[in-house]
């Protein structure tokens, strides 16, 4: 690949300025950064930004309980997430932040452009208000009894205790959860983007399944899929316009000619990557517009592409591609799209010591790259999610990384150094053929470039077990032995050294600190892909050998899960609340309230295997899932079972589940149930869910099975 040859701007996912970086943010921003790291070792041009998502209520009232202003907040906040992000490896060229003058700038003219081309426009709503903090509330910062079971301090869009959902306006007893003071509802003027305009549907039908000009998709086929039903097909349009604003007190940008009316926050948040650009750009000479207007982007030949996560796809892969296309701005290449994390199968918890920051992680002395390695050896280019399966974290770490790659350098340096003066012999060229092998390395670049690196770590780790073959088969440790065989001991150690340098090289984008040891080993500039053409020439002096990397101790994990536990029985105030009044104070000092005694379940009948052959269960995908209207626990899924059409099937699990967050999963339904006919819509069948019958586990669990899995696949 020659140098230069593809000019790229690559953007994270903002993190929210309310919270620290946690072990599931880093599975976006290393699987970023590991193909930016991949595209300069082939010489290509890359420009990596970030910045910190820095509006909004959250923000403000955060700071507000901390006594600060918003800017001293987020600062402090900016400087922690760089810190993580640096330690971890994510070497962005920019950090920057959405409270920027360069953000403002570009979030009026992208407003002013939409305005001009008439897709905004502005209309009454009505919404809760605090008359104390005199600010309209959001959902969540909306409490009071659930209407359908009567239990208190629920959120206004859902009740944690029997998982029903509803609206603010069906509360009992309302109150802010700000204030504590009884809501009111009151009429304000909003601004909205009119994203249900046909213009901007038509667009969106064209872009979100199209294809860039080399044949390359821009977004997953499972994205494609989600944003198809979103939009709906030709002749349909479900899209609805955006509300794009938010009254005063709000901590963001406020709207030009529109006194007290700011812009909402997921307004000025995709902005911000254009903002950061801007910041690093006016540093090092780059012509903005080379990467932002469509047709000097278009001439110059540059990508810009996004790495996210798939709970904010609706956000980039409607109102940020349209909000660019109708400013007159250029639209994205490509989004990549990560799915989340879980830890040990299940949902990171504080209760179980999973979730796990960012800070956590190293200040228990634990290797990022150890992270980064098995992250990478688990992403390819779906939307799924990753587990970190703890045990397995460990017992992958010490095999690949340890007992196979370091392995190799460990058993091999010290004779060079001790026995000729650190200086290489000229390497068994047939023991390289496979490390420099056209094939082989094509297909590792290709697995990289096309972000699946479990493809591409399982092949580094197959020409691992290789080198190990050869250093088992040559024994230097016999060859020590016996001085007629000092020539073979020289070229056997030199050749697994330059075995161990190409799986360097291979794994360089993974494992970037390491690969920085490595090179200082070797005494050579940093690697490059091209490296991988040519070992290391007989006479090339290396350095004293230390020792790279140690193995994880299970004792180790077991000292970060336990700090990072918290005492069940205590209860927090949530972040958004206020201890500043009385009735909120009050509520911290009133004993918890004592659960009614739940009724033991009968156990149930046995049944004959008979019985329970006459069930037919079957592993099915979800390939599409929305909320159903009117019903308060059910969500609309069409289950892929392997058959010509999907089922559509009804399950009440709305109170646990985003039906964004549930398309592409597998899980396991009733295949032969009878057809039921329900308001809604027929259902053709049943998902099976776990819940605790007690109440001391809240929530329902549908059941996943495990990879590898396939849709019509018979559970017996």
């Amino acid at each position: 690949m020659t140098a230069s040859s593809r000019k790229i701007f690559v953007t994270n996912a903002l993190p929210y300025a309310n919270g620290d970086i946690h072990l599931g943010h880093l599975v976006g921003y290393i699987q970023a950064d590991v193909w930016v790291r991949f595209q300069r070792m082939c010489g290509n041009t890359v420009h990596y930004v970030c910045a910190d998502d820095t509006h909004g209520t959250p923000v403000m009232l955060r700071a507000e309980k901390e006594g600060m202003s918003p800017e001293t907040l987020i600062n402090r906040v900016h400087g922690e997430h760089l810190r993580d992000f640096t330690d971890f490896g994510v070497a962005f060229d920019n950090y920057h932040s959405t409270h920027s003058p360069e953000n403002r700038a570009y979030a009026e003219d992208i407003y002013k452009k939409l305005r001009e081309a008439g897709m905004i426009e502005t209309r009454s709503i009505e919404q809760f208000y605090d008359p104390v903090k005199q600010m309209f509330l959001p959902d969540r910062f909306i409490k009071g009894e659930c209407p359908k079971c009567g239990a208190k301090d629920q959120y206004g869009d859902s009740c944690e205790v029997c998982g029903a959902a509803y609206t603010p306006t069906e509360l009992k007893n309302p109150y802010s959860a700000v204030s504590g003071a009884t809501p009111e509802m009151r009429s304000s003027e909003h601004y909205f983007f009119r994203l249900s305009d046909e213009k901007a549907v038509a667009f969106l039908r064209e872009w979100t399944q199209a294809t860039n000009a080399d044949g390359s998709r821009r977004m997953p086929p499972e994205a494609s899929n989600k944003m198809r039903e979103w939009i709906g097909e030709v002749g349909e349009n479900k899209l609805s316009d955006w509300d794009i604003s938010r009254d005063a007190p709000y901590f963001g940008f406020e709207i030009p000619g529109a006194p007290g009316k700011f812009f909402y926050v997921w307004l000025d948040a995709p902005i911000g990557y254009l903002a950061s650009f801007l910041n690093y750009a006016g540093r090092v000479g780059i012509d903005v517009a080379d990467f932002i207007d469509p047709e000097k982007a278009a001439a110059a030949g540059t990508e810009m592409v996004h790495f996210i996560g798939k709970d904010i796809l609706y956000f980039h892969a409607l109102f940020w591609p349209a909000m660019l296309k109708f400013a007159g701005y250029r639209t994205p290449n490509f989004l990549n799209v990560n799915g989340f994390l879980t830890v040990d199968g299940a949902k990171m918890s504080k209760s179980r010591g999973t979730f796990i920051t960012a800070r956590s992680f190293l200040d228990h002395k634990l290797n990022p790259e150890w992270l980064r390695y098995y992250f990478a050896a688990k992403l390819n280019s779906n939307i799924e999610d990753l587990d970190l399966s703890l045990d397995d974290f460990v017992a992958k770490v010490n095999s690949d990384l340890v007992g196979k790659f370091i392995n190799i350098a460990s058993r091999c340096a010290g004779f060079i150094t001790k026995r000729f003066e650190g200086k290489l012999a000229a390497s068994d060229a047939a023991a390289l053929d496979a490390f420099h092998a056209p094939e082989t390395l094509a297909a590792v670049s290709r697995a990289y470039n096309n972000r699946d690196y479990s493809t591409a770590l399982r092949e580094v780790m197959r020409l691992a077990d290789l080198a190990n073959v050869y250093v088992n088969d040559q024994k230097p440790w016999e060859l020590a032995k016996d001085p007629a065989q000092v020539e073979r001991l020289h070229q056997a150690c030199s050749t697994a050294l330059n075995q161990f340098r190409a799986l360097t090289i291979l794994l360089k984008p993974v494992l970037p600190a390491l690969a920085a040891q490595v090179e200082a080993f070797f005494g050579v500039s940093p690697f490059i892909w091209n490296d991988l053409d040519k070992p290391l020439p007989a006479g090339h002096a290396i350095q004293q050998y230390a020792h790279l990397m140690t193995r994880i101790e299970r004792k180790q994990i077991d000292a970060l899960v336990e700090a990072n536990k918290q005492t069940l029985g205590t209860v927090e105030a949530k972040p958004a609340e206020a201890a500043d009044t009385a009735k909120t104070t009050a509520k911290k000092t009133e004993a918890p309230a004592k659960k009614a005694p739940v009724e033991e379940e009968a156990a149930p009948a046995e049944i004959s295997i008979d019985d329970f052959s006459k069930v037919d269960l079957r592993i099915a995908k979800i390939v599409a899932a929305e909320h159903v209207e009117g019903a308060a626990k059910l969500i609309k899924l069409q289950l892929d079972i392997g058959e010509e059409r999907p089922r559509q099937v009804f399950a009440g699990i709305k109170s646990a589940y985003d039906p964004a967050l549930l398309v592409g999963r597998l899980t396991v339904m009733v295949a032969n149930l009878a057809p039921r006919k329900m308001k809604f819509g027929l259902s053709e069948g049943m998902v099976l869910a776990a819940s605790d019958a007690s109440g001391e586990v809240p929530g329902l669990f549908i059941l996943s099975p495990d990879a590898g899995a396939t849709p019509g696949m018979r559970v017996k």
